[in-house]
C-alpha cells in the first residue's frame, strides 16, 4: 500500500482517542486492537475489535476525521500505518478498494452493535468465552497474554466476575490460565460455551468479506 509504514505496536498502546482528529489510519497485521467506548469517571468498555481483516480508522472511509472511539494494542505485533491525507487519496484513487472497506465497515458496525446487545443482556461466562475466541482469532495462536484487570475492563466488570467465569472455563477442560498467560485448549468446546454473539459476528462476516 502506497505510503504505508510498518510499524511495531507494543501492548496497551493507544493509536487514538475517542474526540480528537485522525492522524494515522493502522492496518494490522500482526497485531490486534481493542475499541473503547468511554464515558467519565470509568475505565471504558470494549465494543468492538480489529485485526488482519480490517482498519483502525474506519470512519475516515465515511470522510469523518474526528474519532469515535478509543483504540488500545490488546495484542502486540506489526501494523501498516498510513497518514490520513494519503489514505484518502487512495479512496478516491481506488474505487474498488473503497467498495471493499465500506463492505467492512458495515460488519464493524454490526460488531458494535451486537457487543452493545452482549453487554446488557449476556452472564459474564458466556461474554468472556465470546470475547477469547475473538481474541483467538486476531492472534491466530491458541496462546496469548492478557491479565484479569484488562480482562474485567474490556468486559465491563468487576475483577472477580472474571476469576469465577475463567475458574468454570478451566474447570470444564476449555482453557488454561496462568500468570496472564491464556491457552485456550478446546475451542470447539469454547464456541459452545459462547453466547450466540460469536457465531452472529461470525456469520456477517463471512456474508459481506467471504
Amino acid at each position: 500500500m502506497a505510503l504505508a509504514v510498518p510499524r511495531n505496536l507494543s501492548r496497551s498502546q493507544i493509536l487514538c482517542e475517542a474526540g480528537l482528529p485522525t492522524q494515522y489510519v493502522y492496518f494490522p497485521t500482526g497485531s490486534y486492537v481493542s475499541l473503547i467506548t468511554q464515558s467519565p469517571g470509568s475505565p471504558g468498555v470494549e465494543v468492538g475489535m480489529v485485526g488482519r481483516e480490517g482498519l483502525v480508522g474506519a470512519h475516515v472511509v465515511l470522510g469523518v476525521l474526528k474519532q469515535p472511539l478509543h483504540a488500545v494494542v490488546q495484542g502486540e505485533g506489526e501494523a501498516l500505518r498510513i497518514p490520513v491525507r494519503a489514505f484518502r487519496k487512495l479512496l478516491t484513487d481506488h474505487p474498488a478498494l473503497q467498495a471493499m472497506l465500506q463492505k467492512y465497515l458495515y460488519v464493524l458496525m454490526a460488531q458494535l452493535a451486537t457487543s452493545a446487545g452482549c453487554q446488557r443482556f449476556h452472564e459474564i461466562g458466556p461474554r468472556l468465552a465470546r470475547w477469547l475466541l475473538m481474541s483467538q482469532d486476531r492472534a491466530q495462536s491458541d496462546r496469548f497474554q492478557l491479565t484479569q484487570e484488562f480482562l474485567a475492563s474490556m468486559l465491563g466488570v468487576r475483577r472477580v466476575g472474571i476469576t469465577v467465569a475463567a475458574t468454570g472455563l478451566h474447570e470444564r477442560g476449555l482453557i488454561e490460565y496462568h500468570r496472564g498467560a491464556m491457552h485456550v485448549v478446546d475451542r470447539r468446546g469454547l464456541q459452545k460455551a459462547a453466547c450466540q454473539c460469536y457465531a452472529a459476528d461470525t456469520d456477517s462476516y463471512a456474508s459481506m468479506l467471504g
